[in-house]
This record gives C-alpha cells, structure tokens and sequence, in this order.
C-alpha cells in the first residue's frame, strides 16, 4: 500500500509504470525491501480494507485542523459538496460492482458496464481536502449511496461541516429529511424535478423587486424566499434564493467582449438568520469546488480515473489512495514549502521532482544524448 501511495504522488498513472522502478535506490529506504511486482500489488489492494485508508486520511484532516489550516470561509459556514463520478465504462469486462445501463445504437442496443461512486469534498479557505467515497452498488440509485456515505461522515467528522450541496439530483426529500434529522443543513441546485417548489418560486420573482448587486464583471439581481410547504414531502419548510447573473467575458479567438447570462436557482434549509441571500449564493457556486478541484483535478493531473485492476474493491482502494495523496500533497505544498518556493514552484513542477526521486535511483541510468 505504500507503494501505491507513492505511485499516485509521483503520478505514474499505471502498476507498469511504478514496476519499472524496482530497481531504484528508494524503494530499499522506503519499503525496506523490493517494491512487489504490478500484479501481486493490484491483488494486494484488491484484497485491502478499505476503512484503514479512511482512517489514514481522517489523520489528515486532524492534521489540518490542529495547525489551523481549515479556516472556514468569511460567512462562517463550512460545505460538505456531494457528487457522482463515474470512473470507467466499457463493454467487456464486468465484475461484481458494475453497474449496468442499455445503450441504443446503430447498431443495436448494447450493455454498457460502468462504476460510479459518490465523493465528498470539504470547502474551505484555502484547502479543499477530498474526506470519503461510497461506491454505488448494483440494484441502487446516487442518493443511496449518498446517504451511506453522509451517515458515515457525520459520526467520523461530526463537526468539520455544517451544510451538505449537491447537484439536482440531491434535491429530494428523502435527502433533505435525512440530512437534516442528523442536525446538518441541506441545500441544492431548484430544477424542474421540484415543478409546484419552482413555480412558486418564480411566480413571487415576478412581483418582487430583486437586490441588485454589482461585480467587476456584471451584475447579479437575487430573490430571497423562506417557509416554503409546497414540498410536501419534505418536513421541514424549505428557502428558494434565486440569482440571475449577467457577467462579460472576453473570447480568446475574436477580443471581443460576450455578454453571458445564467439564472441559478437554490432549495435550502439554511434560514435567513444563519445565512443572508450572499452567503447562499456563495455556497450555491462553492459546488463546483468538487468539479474543478476535485474531478478534474485528480483525472487529468492524477490519473484517477485509470483502471488499476477491475474488482469493485480494488477499484476504490486506488480511489482513497489518490484522494490521500491529494490531501498529503496538498499540506505538503501549504505548510512544508516557504511561500518563496511555492512563488517559484508551481504544484505539476513539484510533481515531477516527486517522480525525479524514483527514476534518480535506478542504477545504470540510460541518459537522453
């Protein structure tokens, strides 16, 4: 397990990759022996518990707040962001965490397999720290899962959060009941799955005058409505805050200056007395935290999505892995490095020099000409 850790801090993106380096000088100082071979390393993770490496990455986070790296945003509130990622598709290989969907092609309809698995992001001032993940299991929508994983957090990390978003999918009342029976605010994004919530919503928009506040690049006029009982499925009374934003960017291709209008609309147990119509806004587009730092981050530049070995817990295994490698390399980057360093030094170029420590201890080392 050490070994992959240190693969996903080094970003080698394949047990191929990291094998190549058993040979090097490190691995004799870090492991105290060989680094095992790709194969015998993925049916080690296959066969792992899955709760030691969420224990390790609790430690992290215990870190984190004992060194006051966690500050909660101006508006006081820390955000729990959940959401779905799917890891991998594909049509031939399946194993017994799969899930499965019937695709209609041109060529007939095909069975497509696929993981999925909700994640949890931590939105703070600074930080952005990945806490858990739950798979989703066969037979069972996000929102199951969802909620595994939120009872989960709850008893771990009962006070690192204060109000738990999602998406539109995570705007039912079985999630909101639940969520805030446990003592946690719920908030996310008001579609039209929520038709009667919605239109009452935008019927008092039209005769209510919005506060209009101004941003270096547009505008946003906000609506501001709490007690709602038209969910009648839900317990409690619910607030809709609505932002109809317009900003300009200029395009890269032309110079020239485009005017963009997006209109947001939020459901929310968070009372007006905790959180005043700018906090909501804000928590509204802290989402996309889990999206932009989370998702594409981990993907693109951590190779998170790559199938290390297709078995459902070896799958997420490797998942927590890279999320404990992203939070450990997060507090390495923020509180181990002087801001000079960090000024000069930019985080891929810190990556590379991790990945440099493997390859600098290979003997015979073939050098470009």
């Amino acid at each position: 397990m050490r070994g992959v850790l240190v693969m996903m801090l080094a970003r080698q993106g394949s047990l191929n990759a990291l094998e190549q380096t058993r040979k090097s000088s490190f691995w004799r100082r870090w492991l105290g022996g060989k680094l095992p071979s790709a194969d015998t390393v993925g049916r080690v993770c296959d066969l792992a518990d899955v709760q030691t490496i969420r224990e390790v990455n609790h430690q992290v986070y215990t870190y984190w707040k004992r060194a006051k790296a966690l500050a909660p945003p101006a508006h006081g509130l820390m955000l729990a962001v959940f959401d779905g990622h799917e890891s991998h598709a594909g049509y031939r290989r399946c194993c017994d965490g799969c899930l499965q969907r019937t695709l209609h092609t041109k060529n007939g309809d095909r069975v497509q397999y696929y993981h999925r698995a909700v994640t949890v992001q931590l939105v703070a001032a600074g930080p952005t720290p990945l806490l858990d993940a739950e798979p989703i299991r066969p037979g069972e929508d996000e929102i199951a899962a969802a909620l595994r994983l939120f009872d989960r957090l709850v008893d771990r990390y009962p006070r690192a959060f204060d109000v738990v978003a999602g998406d539109g999918l995570y705007a039912r009342s079985d999630f909101f009941n639940h969520v805030r029976s446990r003592g946690k605010h719920a908030m996310a994004v008001l579609k039209d799955e929520q038709r009667d919530l919605l239109q009452d919503a935008r019927s008092l928009c039209e005769h209510t005058e919005p506060v209009v506040k101004h941003t270096e690049r547009g505008s946003r006029r906000c609506w501001d409505f709490e007690g709602f009982t038209t969910w009648s499925q839900c317990r409690y009374p619910v607030r809709v805050v609505r932002s109809l934003e317009t900003r300009q960017v200029r395009r890269q291709l032309d110079k020239e200056l485009e005017e963009l209008v997006s209109d947001w609309f939020w459901v929310t147990t968070l009372p007006q007395t905790m959180a005043p119509t700018g906090t909501v806004v804000r928590l509204g587009h802290d989402r996309w935290t889990i999206e932009n730092q989370g998702f594409n981050e981990t993907s693109n530049r951590w190779h998170a999505d790559h199938v290390y070995k297709h078995q459902a817990n070896a799958m997420l295994v490797f998942w927590l892995l890279t999320m404990l490698a992203y939070n450990l390399f997060a507090v390495f980057y923020r509180r181990n490095l002087k801001p000079a360093v960090r000024r000069d030094h930019d985080t891929l170029q810190i990556a590379r020099m991790i990945s440099a420590e493997l390859y600098e201890g290979l003997p015979n080392r073939v050098r470009a000409p």
